[in-house]
């Protein structure tokens, strides 16, 4: 299957099913695509069983199964690509978001800034070249060649929210074009001209907000988007479908954004702006801490849009802004996180993402990629630097410092610093919030594990596999039953390698091989291992316990790990899987079989886990 396009494929796919309306609900398993059609007589089932890359297709359980293989992740996500459904992060094997509402709504943010990381901290390092053209003469602001190349690097940050609309939509399972005409009537110019005015809609006055660069506005606008657009679909007649839910979507969620999301984070942001101000005249430390620990919390929330004019009419009327100094350790802090994460953490990608990330947040006190992309989905470098922040920020508020033009926090912005108060102070107050965030980062923060996210392409191919003879031992304890007899039609017909079924005694899973974890379903169902020989196992426990997603399932080992035989895959709770109306019966098959001499089953009867239960020669 190495030769399939899969992306033609998944298109091949969404037109043989009836097309993008024809589809309620897109999950997948470990070997297939999971369909809810609105009309099954409308899937030409006879063509999607044609298609290069397809191995059968099947309806069980209310739902449309196209049977693909090891490479079906790789067809969902080139769905999520040409549809409102499938994709790396509504899959239904993505593990649910746990802990409290903090933890989930860090989880939830993340994935939405994911697919955008990269040229987000492409656009970060653009921005700080600019940044330091400028300072040093090299570039006049006024000149065009200055203008084109500024607008190359902010159109990214100014208009974010077209860029979540898209990935919010995959997210909330929304249509993207939709979501998008919302973010973009909400970066609209004569939108954003009424920005800090007083504006009505039908009669209902409101406070309208700049939205440029603003994240939580669209994300709960796309959220809301999707309930909505669920609900047009299932009451409006299938004639006007099409067109109405749409028009409806755009016609209501644009004003309601406007109408609540604006005014409510505006209120929120003077309530902030008038305390931080009045903490200013009778504790300025206080603020300083404030302003340091958490100004990139205000930022994530919009609520520095509110604290933002407040500086800019302080430097206007009084020549400074005492509110800017603690913003320099605040930033510096979180980029000196970002910069430990650089140089500890274990994964290659994440070290890709944060190295210019701390650059440009140092050099031109741009941290959005590094934020999204590093310090908030690990969470303790985010915490380091509200640590470093705080204590940074306490410092330069009480050395007086302040600045006498409106910079971007940074290492560039300090020549700002030098006119008003003790710079000295400030320095040392940015020197220990650089200090905290980063060796706090470095000595404590989390190493992550190796990426051998791309093991599977390092392992060897249909071409390499060695020869010789390899036994394939039981996963678990419990009485073998022949693969023909598995109640489950496609791994009955032995359309995904030759294998057999174990009906357990036991609740743990072991790996029957050596072997590089390939797969490892985040819900734990499923387990697919590469040996050194270049044999593909795949050790599916349950039958369509799939749609438990992860209930009484506990996997112990993730994708790209090694393991040896007889390590633990994952336990469960075999109860649980029977209370839900499955069977519990483990399959093993050999997914590359083809590409084998011989598979052949030599586990009957009763078999302890560990035994021999499949002989290949290679």
């Amino acid at each position: 299957m190495a030769s399939v396009n899969y992306r033609t494929l998944a298109a091949d796919i969404l037109e043989g099913v009836g097309g993008e309306e024809n589809i309620v609900g897109a999950t997948h398993c470990a070997t297939r695509l999971r369909l809810t059609l609105r009309d099954d007589a409308k899937a030409n089932t006879a063509g999607v069983e044609k298609l290069p890359g397809v191995i059968t297709v099947m309806k069980a359980g209310g739902q449309y199964q196209v049977v693909i293989g090891n490479e079906v992740p790789t067809v969902f996500a080139e769905l999520g690509k040409i549809s409102r459904f499938g994709g790396e992060e509504d899959s239904a094997e993505a593990a649910p978001a746990k802990g409290n509402i903090f933890n989930r709504f860090i989880q939830m943010v993340s994935s939405i800034f994911q697919p955008i990381l990269w040229p987000l901290a492409a656009a970060g390092l653009f921005k700080a070249f600019l940044s330091l053209a400028g300072t040093f003469g090299w570039m006049s602001a006024e000149d065009s060649t200055y203008v084109i190349l500024n607008a190359s690097a902010d159109a990214l940050f100014y208009f974010l929210p077209l860029f979540l609309a898209i990935t919010a939509a995959k997210r909330f399972k929304a249509n993207q074009f939709t979501a998008m005409a919302i973010a973009g009537a909400l970066v609209y110019p004569s939108i954003v001209a009424l920005n800090g005015t007083q504006a009505n809609f039908a009669g209902i006055p409101f406070s309208v907000m700049n939205y440029t660069s603003s994240v939580i506005p669209i994300i709960v606008a796309v959220w809301l988007l999707g309930y909505l657009e669920r609900f047009l679909l299932k009451v409006l007649p299938s004639a006007i479908r099409n067109f109405m839910t749409p028009l409806l979507a755009m016609a209501i969620m644009v004003p309601l954004t406007l109408l609540t999301v604006g005014p409510a984070t505006i209120f929120l942001a003077n309530g902030l702006s008038s305390g931080i101000t009045a903490m200013f005249s009778f504790a300025p430390w206080l603020a300083g801490a404030v302003m340091g620990g958490f100004w990139q919390v205000f930022v994530v929330f919009g609520l520095h849009w509110g604290l933002v004019p407040v500086m800019l009419n302080d430097i206007a009327t009084t020549g400074s802004s005492v509110m800017m100094a603690p913003l320099l350790p605040a930033v510096l802090a979180q980029s000196a996180a970002m910069l430990a994460v650089a140089l500890r953490s274990h994964s290659a990608k994440r070290r890709e993402v944060a190295a210019p990330a701390a650059f440009s947040g140092f050099l031109a006190g741009v941290t959005e990629p590094g934020i999204y992309g590093v310090n908030l989905p690990l969470k303790k470098p985010f915490y380091f630097g509200i640590a470093g922040g705080a204590v940074g920020g306490a410092i330069a508020a009480m050395g007086g410092s302040a600045a006498n033009a409106f910079v971007f926090p940074s290492l560039i912005g300090l020549p700002a610093f030098t006119a008003i108060g003790s710079f000295t102070t400030l320095l040392l107050g940015t020197g220990v919030a650089i200090a905290i965030g980063f060796l706090l980062t470095y000595f404590f923060g989390p190493r992550e594990t190796p990426d051998t996210l791309d093991a599977d392409a390092a392992a060897p191919s249909a071409a390499t596999i060695a020869s010789g003879s390899v036994k394939v031992l039981a996963p678990v304890t419990g009485t073998a039953v022949a693969l023909s007899d598995v109640p489950d039609k496609v791994f009955a017909s032995g359309a995904m390698g030759v294998g057999l079924g174990i009906i357990p005694d036991e609740n743990t899973i072991h790996s029957p091989v050596a072997g590089t974890i390939a797969v490892a379903m985040k819900t734990g169902h499923a387990f697919g291992i590469k040996t050194d020989d270049g044999v593909e196992v795949l050790v599916h426990i349950g039958i369509d316990t799939v749609q438990m997603k992860g209930e009484g399932f506990a996997p112990a080992v993730t994708r790209g790990q090694r393991v040896e035989v007889g390590d633990l895959l994952a336990t469960v709770d075999r109860a649980k899987i029977k209370d839900a109306g499955f069977s519990d019966m483990t399959i093993m098959v050999v997914t590359n079989t083809k590409n084998l001499t011989a598979v052949v089953p030599v586990g009957q009867g009763h078999l302890n886990h560990g035994v021999p239960a499949l002989d290949i020669e290679l």
